[in-house]
């Protein structure tokens, strides 16, 4: 399960990812889908920062968040 942080945090680190990365966030929860199925948030992050070096902890997290929240909305559909 996705860590609790503000919601005004997650967007601020959302937002900075892109400059930060060189990737869209959209690019960064293709990666997730595509990678290994993960079932918790811890395990998630750490295959991300393993597999794409460099990326820092919280906008690995973030990315996470976000790909959870969307996971979730779409089963609410």
């Amino acid at each position: 399960m996705s860590q609790i942080i503000s919601e005004e945090t997650h967007r601020n680190l959302l937002s900075r990812i892109p400059q930060c990365t060189g990737r869209e966030i959209d690019d960064w929860l293709r990666a997730l889908e595509d990678g290994p199925a993960l079932l918790r948030f811890e395990e998630k992050v750490n295959w991300l920062r393993r597999e794409y070096e460099g990326l820092s902890s919280g906008h690995a997290r973030a990315i996470v968040h976000e790909y959870d929240l969307r996971r979730a909305h779409r089963k609410l559909q």
